[in-house]
């Protein structure tokens, strides 16, 4: 009888003295909460997540944040794992139906992101690199490339098979708002 307390006594001490670590999920919603706790009418919901995106221990959140002032956006955001603690380290942005058709995060690793509202578009590359469609609605999705070089250009391929090599920014849309 005396074993089996002191075993069991052993595996109390054992599961108390162990940390569950955070998702990155659970990160994720903790730090939305805080960077937007005194907003009124923001909302926001998760759209995907990759673990392990560049190298272990890594993540890519895409998220579309809704409020009063900006409207609809959708995000991607990098989140990197140091010393079992999530970090967030680069956000980019974008709106659906902007000029601004895609963009790319600053340091490595040069992550290419996008929102598409044409459905012809079925292929989208950054350089070499094949990206991520996310169907987000039924008309909006969200793609993102991630690649060691930073400064590539970006292809769209459509249903028909015709190759567009896509701009930052239409300037022809820009002028038109």
């Amino acid at each position: 009888m005396r074993n089996i307390c002191t075993g069991v006594l052993l595996c109390i001490v054992t599961l108390v003295g162990c940390s569950i670590e955070q998702t990155l999920e659970e990160y994720f919603h903790q730090k939305m909460k805080e960077m937007h706790k005194d907003e009124k009418n923001f909302s926001y919901s998760l759209v995907h997540t990759e673990l392990n995106a560049v190298h272990e221990n890594d993540g890519i959140v895409v998220f579309e944040e809704h409020n009063n002032h900006q409207g609809d956006q959708i995000y991607i955001a990098y989140l990197e794992k140091e010393e079992q603690q999530w970090e967030w380290k680069r956000t980019r942005g974008a709106k659906w139906n902007s000029p601004v058709k895609w963009s790319s995060m600053n340091q490595p690793p040069y992550i290419y992101s996008g929102a598409i509202s044409d459905n012809s578009i079925t292929e989208v590359y950054a350089g070499n690199q094949s990206a991520k469609i996310i169907q987000v609605e039924e008309d909006k999705r969200f793609w993102y490339a991630i690649s060691s070089i930073k400064d590539v250009k970006v292809k769209m391929v459509k249903e028909d098979g015709s190759e567009e090599f896509m701009e930052e920014i239409n300037y022809e849309e820009l002028e038109n708002q």
